[in-house]
């Protein structure tokens, strides 16, 4: 980046924590919580302001809150919006820029309510008997789209209402099932989806724009309103959805589908020639294009996703980006209609783009770190931006000449208290001789004089990556702050690096990761006299788990002691307790009454006579992607061959852990259980 213009000082003290900073110490996991983020960036129509959710955590309640502020995009004018108890969310500016829509549970059910962007009071713009879990407002002001829980069948949302208070008042507990998926990521289904519903904001009846379809907008469990579009003439909707009857559990087979907003007709696909992933529609600013992004290969979730163009309201449609071998994440179309801007990984960030609609040519925008929803800001483009140093602020970008201006720095003071490890990619020859790259993070307050135990983390996914980004959960400063010097690796397998790269971990979880991890860790101690390489634990989650679980097992005498969070202890058994059964098919090649040799030749389970290396186990009970039955697994297989070993399991949590006193407790039982088996 050219430039940073920081934000006013009254902007920079309006965003400023409540407490004083005191001298500056080693970053902790109760810094990591103390950390403000920000999310939702909407800018106003005019691109001079922008709308945003703060959260901070209450460690009272246990739980964050969530409040709006507004700035404008030239950094001044902070302020805050909101500050009711209830935890208000989602942004949206009225078409005329005087008003912020957003999403509250003040009224004690989770609604849509409206303030002026100048203050004064909220009030409500929906009062539906059925809680709001996100919307739009189409481009004249006049109505919501909203996404609601309901029985697909039901024609009302009174019938939807009625039903679930017949469910209340039953005596009995069972749940009967004809199908999967029967539950997902942390959830049992109760048979309702979420639907797309009309509803006037001048009030009137609600429409529900899905009715008979027995699918998801959004879809879940981490789909938003990224994936519905108005048209262009506001009188129709196009949304993402997977509507594939009894494959839902086996099929990645999205398609985009459009709508009248009045109803007079059903949702017609518009994309059924591709079997593979189609989301994120977005139109054009002279409406005559619709952008959106689709996958080629049905089934492989990690696929990579290129920008199709297709005329509106018909015509063929056209890959953009087919030679361009990233995939896209967020997009928006610059205000000229000339380009596209979108994010991508990229070489261990994510990072900016300016896709060439005539071309599909991509040019960077961003040097490093990891950038995220792209919005207009007039010529601008706005964006949040994070690195493994600091946490998400907003920016705007001119993407002509690449002067970048600084919008917001909500965490100054903090940071300001704080001792953080530097950070450096390096890169090394991995399997197949391709350049591998890795992070090194140093602990905080570094010496070269001295040596330092290291903790070695390994990513989930597996399609994943170590990008440049400030994590809430896996952060490296929180090994580094506690006196390690941290290495990660992205192994074959990781995202940002060809789609080739990504391809090589299918049918080889643990030969050509475990070839690279080995690789990184040596390359990384050579490079860095100051670890301690003879002193050396490895941590992961999820696929990290599972590879933690192989290296016991593969790679036994390597580490002074390991960490296993929410890992697959048996991939044999992983497809059987699973829910997206598309995710262990295409995987390992196929299911394992078909392939069986597939699931068992990197299986852990098969293994276990190797054990020997201190672990600790930990455990989500709530995790129906990876279930509890591997961790209690793991944790018996440990005891009974008389290895040292813990087990942490929390009832309340799925595959992330996500309340703030869990989280610290997480982290204090991890880093206890480095302290055991490494010097300091």
């Amino acid at each position: 980046m050219r430039s940073l213009v920081c934000s006013l000082a009254l902007a920079l003290a309006a965003l400023s924590p409540a407490y004083a900073a005191g001298a500056p110490h080693p970053f902790t996991a109760r810094d990591l919580h103390e950390m403000r983020r920000i999310s939702e960036p909407a800018t106003s129509p005019d691109g001079r302001r922008v709308a945003f959710t703060l959260r901070t955590t209450d460690f009272e309640a246990d739980r964050g809150r969530n409040d709006l502020w507004i700035a404008g995009t030239d950094g001044a004018g902070v302020k805050r919006l909101t500050t009711d108890p209830a935890s208000d969310t989602s942004p949206r500016f009225s078409p005329d820029g005087e008003d912020v829509f957003f999403l509250s549970a003040r009224s004690g059910s989770t609604q849509v309510w409206r303030i002026p962007v100048d203050g004064g009071e909220a009030r409500p713009v929906t009062s539906l008997a059925l809680e709001v879990g996100g919307f739009l407002l189409s481009p004249d002001g006049r109505t919501l789209l909203v996404s609601l829980e309901v029985f697909p069948q039901c024609a009302s949302i009174d019938c939807t209402v009625t039903r679930l208070d017949e469910a209340a008042k039953r005596k009995s507990s069972g749940r009967i099932y004809d199908r999967a998926l029967f539950r997902h990521w942390d959830t049992w289904s109760d048979h309702r989806r979420s639907h797309l519903v009309a509803v006037p904001v001048a009030g009137g009846a609600a429409l529900d724009l899905m009715r008979g379809m027995d699918a998801d907008v959004p879809s879940k469990p981490f789909g938003d309103m990224s994936d519905v579009a108005f048209t262009p003439d506001g009188k129709g909707v196009v949304f993402s959805t997977k509507d594939v009857g009894r494959e839902e559990a086996w099929s990645t087979d999205f398609d985009l589908y459009v709508v009248p907003l009045d109803g007079s007709a059903a949702p017609r696909c518009l994309t059924e020639d591709n079997p593979a992933w189609d989301a994120g529609p977005t139109f054009s600013p002279d409406g005559r294009t619709l952008a959106y992004k689709a996958m080629a290969r049905p089934g492989f979730e990690a696929d990579r996703f290129r920008i199709v163009l297709r005329p509106w309201p018909d015509g063929p449609s056209r890959v953009l980006t087919e030679a361009w071998d990233r995939s896209v994440d967020a997009m928006t179309w610059a205000p000229d209609g000339k380009s596209i801007w979108a994010t991508a990984d990229d070489l261990g960030n994510e990072e900016l783009f300016a896709i060439d609609v005539a071309t599909g040519k991509a040019r960077r925008l961003t040097e490093s770190g990891h950038h995220r929803d792209p919005r207009v800001a007039g010529k601008r483009v706005l964006f949040g931006m994070d690195t493994m140093t600091a946490p998400v602020d907003l920016y705007t970008l001119d993407p002509a000449t690449g002067d970048t201006r600084r919008v917001t720095d909500v965490n100054r003071d903090l940071l300001a208290s704080i001792v953080m490890g530097g950070t450096e990619q390096f890169t090394f020859e991995g399997w197949n001789g391709d350049t591998v790259y890795g992070w090194t993070v140093k602990p905080a307050g570094f010496d070269p004089s001295k040596k330092y135990p290291v903790a070695f983390l390994i990513h989930g996914g597996p399609q994943g990556s170590w990008s440049n980004d400030f994590h809430y959960r896996w952060n490296p400063q929180a090994y580094a702050g506690a006196g390690y010097a941290v290495v990660m690796i992205d192994f074959h397998g990781s995202t940002g690096y060809g789609q080739a790269f990504t391809d090589a971990i299918s049918n080889h979880w643990g030969d050509r990761p475990l070839e690279d991890l080995r690789k990184g860790l040596a390359a990384a101690l050579a490079k860095y006299p100051w670890m301690r390489g003879d002193d050396v634990a490895a941590l992961g989650a999820s696929y990290g788990g599972y590879m933690i679980y192989w290296i016991e097992g593969a790679w036994p005498d390597r580490f002074r002691c390991l960490v296993s969070h929410d890992g697959v202890f048996d991939t044999r058994a992983g497809y059987y307790d699973t829910e997206e059964l598309w995710f262990p098919e295409w995987e390992h090649g196929g299911t394992p009454w078909d392939r069986p040799e597939a699931f068992e030749e990197f299986n852990p389970a098969t293994k276990v006579g190797n054990w020997k290396t201190p672990m600790l186990v930990i455990h989500g009970e709530r995790d129906y992607r990876v279930t509890l039955n591997h961790g209690l697994s793991a944790f018996n297989a440990l005891q009974r061959r008389g290895v040292p070993s813990r087990l942490l399991v929390f009832p309340d949590e799925n595959h992330f852990v996500l309340r703030p006193s869990n989280a610290l407790l997480w982290h204090q039982t991890v880093l206890e259980w480095l302290g055991r088996w490494t010097a300091k």
